[in-house]
């Protein structure tokens, strides 16, 4: 049984099509008036203060950073393990608290503060291990990384249309990226991996993303995986009717 809106593929025992919200109709059904199966009373919902919450976990974090960080100063006169505990736990709190206490918090500039507090945190390490990977090696994939990933997400954001174009170059920058990794093994630390792993890995997500390219050229093909896999379709429609 088919839509007669959209033409969606629709099973046998819904009554409304889950792309355009239209009333299915079967020959074979009787039409029989709505008839509302939940109470129609509404239930109001306990207040919640988010920023009481934040402030808690903040406490915390807070806590959590000052105990190993006074111990070992305490005992040892001196900073070492306590501070790759200190610097993990505020890396965490910057990644997946910070930005719940803005409003309207920014995607890109989050993303991109995310990865220079990782490339902070890993300077440290090497700093305390007093290794020589930071700048050959740490940095530069870090970087990178950060480029990709900042500039996918303001794609994804500000782009009206063309998602697939930007979805699918980002699969092949990562691709590309992997094959930075390895180089960057072979010159911070001369290794050599009898199996180029990072040729792999950059085929496959080359083809994956020349695959959702390949989709976003091909309109019939695009439009006949939305109808199959309900996707984009019923959220634009959505958003009209809204509007």
């Amino acid at each position: 049984m088919y839509c007669i809106k959209c033409g969606a593929h629709l099973s046998d025992g819904q009554k409304v099509c889950p792309i355009c919200e239209t009333r299915v109709y079967h020959p074979d059904f009787p039409v029989t008036e709505n008839i509302d199966t939940y109470p129609k009373k509404e239930f109001s919902s306990e207040e919640f203060n988010p920023k009481g919450v934040l402030f808690v976990i903040t406490v915390i974090a807070a806590v959590a950073m000052a105990i190993p960080l006074l111990f070992e100063l305490t005992w040892l006169d001196r900073v070492g393990w306590s501070g790759y505990v200190a610097g993990g736990i505020l890396l965490a709190y910057i990644v997946f608290v910070l930005p719940f206490w803005f409003k309207k918090p920014e995607p890109v500039t989050f993303t991109a503060c995310d990865f220079a507090a990782a490339a902070l945190f890993l300077w440290y390490i090497n700093f305390q291990v007093e290794g020589n990977w930071f700048l050959t090696f740490a940095l530069p994939i870090t970087a990178v990384l950060g480029l990709i990933v900042t500039f996918e997400v303001a794609l994804l954001k500000y782009l009206k249309k063309g998602r697939l174009y930007a979805v699918g170059g980002g699969l092949i920058a990562l691709g590309a990226w992997t094959m930075l990794i390895e180089l960057l093994i072979f010159v911070t630390f001369d290794v050599v991996s009898p199996v180029v792993w990072s040729s792999c890995s950059f085929v496959s997500l080359f083809l994956f993303g020349m695959m959702l390219i390949i989709i976003a050229i091909v309109k019939p093909l695009k439009d006949s995986l939305r109808k199959i896999f309900f996707v984009g379709t019923y959220n634009s429609q959505t958003r009209s009717r809204r509007k």
